[in-house]
């Protein structure tokens, strides 16, 4: 009951609230309802003074706009009307000073000017019926339009006529006068037209002049008499466009000079064409593709055949004798091929292909838009034109075959000429009188001719000529050169001995070090011809970086979109191809070096170098024993017994190898030795002591430094088995708890765990 009365205590407290605040909303609301009674009031006035006073204002505001329309347009109309009129003026002056300046004044700049004003009034004006009603007069009666196209045409002609008449007498100051007036009349066309044949003429007589100076005589038989008639073509073109192009832009406008341009190289198509043909006919260059095409390489074919036995049952060397290659020099005489002179006429073909890439260059230039910024494109009208396409038949074609064939035949000579290197010796005492590296003369004579045959291609600045000659580059070196060289390697100088147990007889293995360091030397001569032209790009990072430095190198001789990039990646496939031939062959060589030269002697050479070596004697029988060695001079620690032995097993190779080679065969070798060494310390387990120990510690660490001593300190990794194997036997207890167990897995170990434990457990003193 208590808790209902409060309940209704709160409750009629709540309701005494509202009603006490019920009396402050009606006062709020009466305030409200004042209000809405004086605004109202408000709106009544306020439309009384819109209805009495701005409605007469908005009136008046309509009207006065109305009227300053028609205003404006009245006065647009009285201006066009005005220019009209004017223009009507304008024309009217036009026709009389046209008809009068081709009277009696004959003042035809005057008349031309009087057209090219009547020409900037709008055709609608000429047209119309006011100009038709006011220009005719008793003099000149006929409409404007009609008396502006007769002057016109009557100037066209009278133009032309004088153009031609000072074209004839070579008046040219009289041929620029009248060359300025056609576009004033508006035939620009006809004058463009007019003075690209009367550029014509003189290019023409000046090629036959060229021509006619050589034909008949030595000149045309000797020299670079066509080349220089080509050359001396482009030159009078370009200079022709050169000091023209001027006066055509300056009156006729920028671009007008393509249509010159175009004449020119119409011209330029018939007489280099027939230069071209001439040259053709005068070289006999199908006579000498047809002689080039039969040509059968007889030596390098047979060279490649499979060795045949002679009548005593031995198998022959496979490439053929010094009778052979005579024979065959005799059968090339007859066949007539001159080299000599194929390299004589390719000389000739590449400068004239050198001078139309830089003829096309050239025009590609004077036609390219102003406001354009894109990389250079030959225009059309060199690419369609019958110069072109004489050029890529007459001379690109027989420049890629006879480049080819220029390429293999000397590749073929210089192997039948081959010479070794004289007075090589593996013997230390006698001293090598040839100069290094020692390879043999054809790798002199090919890389001679490849530095020539990727120069002439690429100054030719031809696309077509670079993807047709370096993948033959690629081809003749890959196949013939690596090819000759490696059957020399398996047929007649692998090293082999007659005996086992033996070593291969001297002379042999000279000659298979000798052929291993001619593919050595080609590859750097390969990478120096390509770096020479490349060039530029060793600071760059990556390939795609290096193959636009280097495309700017060549950029001078390939301008045109695309073709730099295309030949810097053309000539990194030619060194990369014959660098993965020649490093897959050098490989497969050091491999037969190693295996057939130096493992047969390594082993014993290992055998005898620990062979008196004693390593359980005690830290007195040591003593003495240094003692010993130290009165004698004799040297019995293992290393030192090694040092005799290994410079006698590698120095004699490494003064004949390429440093390249050596150090491949080092490598190959040192792999080899750490792993015998390795198992040589394993032999010694449980047969050494403490002191042993650190002896034989310290013979392999002179060991190592006895192989990887000048400066080959990256060999050491070879060793590091061993070297940690030593490490482990000579620790300290207290060291081996810390570093040595199995707890330790991050110390750069590179013997497991399982290792280091037999490795602990080789000494007697640790054995279990």
């Amino acid at each position: 009951m208590d808790e209902f009365r409060q309940q209704e205590a709160s409750v009629t407290e709540r309701l005494n609230a509202l009603v006490a605040s019920q009396n402050g909303l009606k006062r709020s609301l009466a305030r409200l309802d004042m209000s809405r009674a004086t605004l109202g009031s408000q709106t009544v006035s306020t439309r009384s003074i819109g209805n009495t006073m701005l409605s007469n204002a908005a009136v008046a505001a309509k009207r006065i706009s109305a009227a300053v329309s028609r205003l404006d347009l009245e006065q647009a109309r009285v201006k066009d009307t005005l220019q009209v009129v004017e223009q009507v003026a304008e024309l009217k002056t036009c026709v009389l000073g046209v008809t009068g300046s081709m009277g009696a004044a004959q003042d035809w700049e005057a008349a031309a000017t009087y057209l090219s004003r009547a020409s900037r009034i709008p055709p609608i004006v000429i047209n119309g019926s006011f100009a038709e009603e006011i220009v005719p007069t008793s003099e000149v009666p006929d409409p404007p339009k009609t008396t502006l196209e007769q002057a016109a045409e009557s100037l066209q002609a009278l133009f032309l006529r004088e153009f031609q008449r000072a074209a004839a007498e070579h008046n040219g100051s009289k041929v620029t006068r009248f060359f300025k007036l056609f576009p004033l009349i508006g035939k620009s066309d006809v004058g463009l037209d007019a003075y690209g044949r009367y550029v014509c003429q003189g290019v023409a007589a000046r090629a036959r002049s060229t021509l006619d100076a050589g034909t008949g005589g030595s000149q045309a038989t000797e020299g670079f008499f066509y080349a220089n008639a080509l050359t001396k073509l482009f030159e009078h073109v370009a200079q022709i466009i050169e000091h023209h192009g001027g006066l055509v832009k300056l009156h006729y406008g920028a671009g007008s000079m393509v249509r010159v341009i175009e004449r020119l190289q119409t011209e330029a198509d018939l007489q280099g064409g027939i230069i071209i043909d001439t040259w053709s006919d005068e070289r006999s260059i199908d006579r000498k593709l047809t002689d080039i095409r039969s040509y059968a390489f007889t030596f390098l074919v047979q060279s490649f055949l499979p060795a045949q036995p002679t009548r005593s049952g031995t198998r022959r060397a496979g490439s053929p004798n010094k009778r052979l290659a005579q024979e065959d020099s005799r059968r090339q005489d007859a066949e007539g091929i001159d080299t000599k002179g194929i390299d004589t006429l390719l000389s000739e073909m590449t400068a004239m292909a050198a001078r139309w890439s830089l003829y096309c260059r050239f025009i590609s230039l004077q036609c390219k838009p102003e406001t354009e910024h894109e990389v250079l494109q030959v225009p059309p009208l060199v690419t369609t034109s019958g110069l072109n396409r004489k050029v890529a038949e007459k001379i690109i074609t027989p420049i890629k075959e006879m480049i080819t064939f220029l390429l293999r035949r000397s590749v073929e000579r210089a192997f039948q000429l081959d010479e070794q290197p004289s007075g090589l010796s593996l013997n230390l005492a006698k001293a090598l009188h040839s100069h290094t590296p020692y390879i043999s003369s054809a790798v002199d004579d090919v890389m001679y001719i490849v530095n020539q045959v990727v120069g002439r291609c690429l100054a030719t600045s031809q696309r077509p000529v670079v993807s047709s000659v370096l993948p033959s580059v690629t081809r003749v070196l890959d196949s013939d050169f690596i090819g000759m060289v490696q059957r020399k390697m398996r047929d007649e100088s692998y090293p082999k001995a007659a005996v086992q147990d033996t070593l291969p007889p001297e002379k042999t293995i000279l000659a298979f070090l000798v052929l291993m360091n001619d593919l050595d030397v080609g590859c750097d001569y390969v990478r120096r011809i390509v770096q020479s032209w490349l060039g530029g790009f060793q600071g760059t990072d990556s390939r795609e970086e290096k193959t636009e430095a280097s495309a700017k190198s060549l950029q001078s001789l390939y301008p045109f979109q695309g073709d730099a990039l295309h030949v810097a990646s053309m000539l990194k496939v030619v060194q990369q191809s014959f660098e993965a031939k020649t490093s897959e062959l050098i490989s497969e060589g050091i491999y037969v070096v190693f295996k057939n030269v130096i493992k047969p002697r390594l082993r014993p050479l290992l055998s005898n170098a620990f062979r008196d070596i004693d390593y359980q004697m005690s830290e007195q029988g040591q003593a003495e024993a240094k003692l010993i060695e130290d009165d004698d001079g004799s040297g019995h620690s293992a290393h030192e017994h090694f040092q005799r032995g290994w410079d006698a097993l590698t120095k004699p190779i490494a003064r004949i190898f390429t440093n390249g080679n050596h150090e491949r065969l080092l490598n190959t070798t040192i792999s080899y030795l750490a792993d015998v060494l390795e198992k040589r310390i394993w032999s010694y387990y449980g047969r050494i002591n403490d002191y042993g120990a650190i002896r034989l510690e310290r013979d392999i660490a002179g060991l190592v430094n006895i192989v990887v001593r000048g400066s080959r300190y990256g060999l050491r990794d070879a060793f590091a088995r061993c070297s940690q194997i030593c490490l482990v036997m000579n620790m300290e207890e207290d060291e081996w708890a810390e570093t040595g167990s199995d707890v330790v897995q991050d110390a750069g170990w590179v013997i497991d765990g399982d290792e280091r434990a037999r490795a602990r457990a080789m000494l007697q003193s640790r054995e279990q």
